[in-house]
């Protein structure tokens, strides 16, 4: 019944209607975003200035770039030969020249874009490996997605291809995606250790972003439903109250701390949870929803804390029992301190728009800066291997705010 389910929501996608327009484009980044940057650039302000000269010169946001795919099947895990690295480095490459073109107005970075679109819209017919296909699904999904979000307006792209793309977006990630959250792999028993809290929160988090971009992408109201809805209930770790499942308060300021689930595995995957949590939150704030202040803005509360622990400095830590893992008794050292960039985005909201106190996130966000030249890196050059690809980033150029 579910797979049913499933098919009939896929099948209606191309005509169902939202309940109130979508903000194009509005995943990532708005035209006022784009606007603001420009400025910035224009007026030699920095540090955005400095920042675009990193970003301007990134090898793969260069139109001489070599498309590496495209596959009709893209493998993440299992016995095939792996290809997805294609896959993440074309869409770098696509993410990356469909900003240079919104900054520049220059043609040849959006032509260049377009292509690697179209390369994969007319190619790609599935997703596949083990269970890593899932990661694969979500996190390139909803980075695929932000490429074209910034593409839609472009005269040079035409209306039918346009249309391809989106149609390849929901036949082929939102499937995997939707699986996934659904089923979790096989994992959705009543019996313990079968069970839906199974997977690590970031399974979760990267096929909301997923869903929820591609609904955006699509108009498709039905499919952004879903996955706010699963940011607020859904039955996995990707739900924000299993994320951030204890809330402790700081001595002394009296703020609060969110213990994030995975702080107890390692401080690479904690900090990825703050990645997808940042992108689902900022894409629903452009389309008119404050995730970000959800819960007393619990995302902020887990963001201060794992600020706080990466920097060095000692967090209360509740051990708790997983289902697959068993029992997590202390806060895990492994990555700790690892660069990532995430914290632009974060503290840009919770300080530039809010108001708020996230100096622990401001903190971090400055060691950061002091370890990647002064400008946050990202998709391309935040890591050679897969890791280095799971968020876009960028943040001084993209979120940097006046007097942030």
């Amino acid at each position: 019944m579910r797979l049913s389910a499933s098919f009939a929501f896929l099948a209606g996608w191309a005509v169902s209607a939202s309940t109130a327009a979508f903000v194009h484009p509005g995943l990532l980044h708005t035209n006022a975003d784009f606007e603001r940057i420009r400025g910035k650039i224009s007026a030699g302000a920095q540090p955005w200035t400095s920042a675009w000269d990193t970003f301007h010169g990134l090898w793969l946001a260069q139109t001489s770039y070599a498309i590496r795919g495209p596959h009709p099947i893209v493998y993440r895990g299992g016995s095939e030969t792996q290809n997805y690295g294609d896959l993440y480095n074309d869409i770098a490459s696509a993410y990356t020249q469909a900003i240079q073109w919104k900054l520049t107005d220059d043609t040849s970075y959006a032509d260049a874009a377009v292509k690697i679109l179209d390369a994969w819209a007319t190619t790609l017919t599935q997703v596949n490996g083990d269970a890593d296909r899932f990661l694969a699904a979500g996190l390139y999904g909803y980075e695929f997605a932000n490429a074209a979000e910034i593409m839609r307006g472009y005269s040079g792209w035409p209306a039918a291809s346009f249309q391809a793309f989106k149609t390849m977006m929901v036949n082929v990630f939102y499937p995997v995606s939707l699986d996934f959250l659904t089923n979790h792999n096989g994992q959705n028993g009543v019996v313990w250790p079968t069970d839906v809290l199974h997977y690590w929160a970031n399974w979760d988090l990267c096929n909301v972003a997923g869903i929820q971009a591609i609904g955006v992408l699509t108009d498709n109201q039905t499919m952004y439903d879903y996955a706010t809805d699963y940011f607020y209930n859904g039955p996995g770790q990707g739900s924000i109250n299993h994320t951030i499942p204890f809330i402790h308060i700081e001595e002394g300021s009296g703020k609060e701390l969110g213990q994030t689930s995975e702080s107890g595995r390692d401080q690479g995957h904690a900090t990825l949870d703050y990645a997808l949590l940042g992108a689902i939150a900022q894409t629903a704030w452009n389309q008119g929803l404050d995730l970000f202040g959800y819960s007393n803005s619990r995302i902020l509360a887990g963001s201060e804390y794992m600020a706080k622990y990466n920097l060095g400095f000692d967090v209360p830590f509740t051990p708790y029992v997983t289902r697959a893992w068993g029992n997590i008794s202390t806060i895990s050292a492994g990555s700790r301190g690892i660069i990532r960039p995430v914290w632009e985005l974060l503290y840009a909201h919770y300080d530039g728009v809010k108001g708020l106190n996230a100096s622990w996130t401001g903190a971090m966000r400055d060691h950061v800066l002091n370890n990647t030249g002064g400008a946050e890196n990202g998709v391309g050059s935040a890591g050679g291997n897969s890791g280095g690809y799971d968020q876009l980033g960028y943040g001084t150029l993209l979120f940097r705010l006046d007097g942030n």
